[in-house]
């Protein structure tokens, strides 16, 4: 087998397939049309993590005389909190570069597009082209800011994340159209720095992917912080003003006039397939996704696809195990599937939440009967002394084997305690014995002990 690959795409995805690929044997070529780390570590998961930071920090500030501290004098910098986040993407972004370096990676800076016969063809910053060729390609272009039919990010008065991370002042008012988790940490940010954040979602409840029961806690808490949330809420019309944006929501119960500053549009992830040449090549997509197999071969034999430009959760550590998954198949390794029901999903505001596998709802909607075990903060000796009492843990089981079939947790560090249950889930481990299974005491994860043991009735803290 020859061992060369080409990889469209230097995000998690595909830098981390690339790294991979080299520890095979391969020789690898990464075309990168921005900065390596793609989306994820300059735009994305990173920088906003540094954010997010920032608002925690703050809180506890806020806060400080709950823990017997007086605070005389406290301000938040906007403008060095932006800073201060740009300068650990860029940080990280430099890592990236380094261990392209290291494993002996040729990084092209430029946009490719698809040639018959596995030839890649790149248009270089300075206009000029050269083609590429290799018996593998793998895409693994990402995605980009989804926009709705009527409401269209123009940068100034609707926003999408990138700018939402890099504003020159913090804004008065801002409109957050869409509650999943990129519009929920940027609401928690900006309302912890003050300004009037609103948010709306069409669905239900907030973080309408996550359990309906951590939907309602997170909006009681953010209610409780200042934010205003409408769900069950279209935004029917926005149009620009003096002042900067007005929008009409459609209500469950009326039609509502709010006004902002700017509105950041946090509907979803589009996937970034145009101008690649699959037309061309007859590489099967739908709805502007590309099809893939188990183990991401396209219909096009050494064409395969990773990452956001799949009908797969537009996750960086999803595309990262695609990517490595991927080339060891590629390579002749006896792989196996990546097993979709134990990828974590994770929402970084304060609280955190986390989760792994079916909600209630759609376990009973698969007809399981469960065994469910839920565990407060408020019953937590270490969150009673971190001060974070909020939230909770809830393990459903099905109560026939016990089986675990899904994990959600809001609260602190759930972020970090969600991998405990992945592994659980992955070896098989029965609600017994993870409610037998010793924690150490006090800590938070001994709320996963609890949860467990609450399902059946054999709860010790409750």
């Amino acid at each position: 087998m020859e061992k060369r690959l080409i990889i469209i795409g230097g995000g998690p995805g595909g830098y981390v397939a690339a790294i991979r690929a080299a520890q095979l044997g391969f020789q690898v070529q990464v075309i990168e049309r921005e900065n390596m780390g793609g989306i994820c570590l300059n735009w994305g998961c990173i920088p906003t993590k540094a954010l997010l930071k920032s608002a925690e920090t703050l809180e506890y500030f806020q806060k400080a005389n709950e823990y017997g501290i007086e605070v005389s004098s406290f301000q938040a910098n906007f403008p060095a909190i932006i800073k201060r986040s740009r300068g650990v993407a860029e940080k990280m972004s430099r890592g990236v570069d380094f261990l392209m370096r290291k494993n002996k990676i040729e990084v092209i800076k430029g946009t490719a597009r698809l040639l018959p016969d596995k030839k890649v063809e790149v248009t270089l910053p300075d206009g000029k082209t050269q083609v590429l060729s290799a018996p593998h390609v793998i895409i693994a272009t990402g995605g980009r800011a989804a926009e709705l039919p009527h409401i269209k990010i123009d940068g100034t008065h609707v926003i999408g994340y990138r700018e939402a991370m890099t504003l020159p002042e913090k804004p008065q008012k801002l409109l957050v159209i869409g509650a999943g988790a990129i519009g929920v940490e940027f609401s928690y940010f900006y309302a912890t720095l003050g300004t009037q954040v609103t948010l709306v979602e069409a669905l239900p409840h907030i973080l309408p992917r996550e359990d309906e029961e951590v939907g309602k806690e997170l909006e009681k808490i953010f209610r409780k912080k200042g934010i205003e949330i409408y769900t069950s809420t279209q935004v029917t019309a926005l149009e620009k003003t003096k002042k900067g944006i007005k929008a009409t929501l459609q209500t469950p119960k009326e039609q509502k006039q709010v006004e902002a500053d700017l509105a950041l549009l946090a509907v979803g992830i589009a996937p970034n397939t145009e101008n690649l040449g699959l037309e061309a090549l007859n590489v099967q997509t739908e709805k502007g996704r590309i099809v893939v197999d188990a183990f991401y071969r396209t219909n096009v034999p050494g064409i395969y696809a990773i990452g956001d430009v799949l009908p797969t959760p537009a996750l960086a550590h999803v595309a990262s195990m695609e990517g490595i998954i991927c080339v060891e198949k590629i390579a002749g390794l006896d792989v196996h599937p990546l097993d979709y029901s134990t990828i974590p999903s994770c929402t970084y505001c304060q609280p955190e939440v986390a989760s792994m596998g079916l909600t209630e709802k759609a376990a009973r909607e698969k007809g399981y009967e469960l065994k469910v075990g839920k565990f407060p903060y408020t019953a937590s000796g270490k969150a009673s002394a971190m001060g974070r009492g909020e939230g909770f843990v809830k393990l459903i089981f099905d109560a026939k084997y016990g089986e675990l079939l899904g994990a959600h947790i809001i609260g602190p560090a759930a972020t970090e305690m969600i991998g405990e249950l992945i592994v659980a889930r992955r070896l098989e481990i029965t609600g017994h014995e993870l409610a037998k299974t010793i924690h150490p005491h006090p800590t938070l994860s001994e709320a996963i002990m609890e949860a467990a043991a609450a399902a059946y009735g054999e709860v010790i803290h409750l």
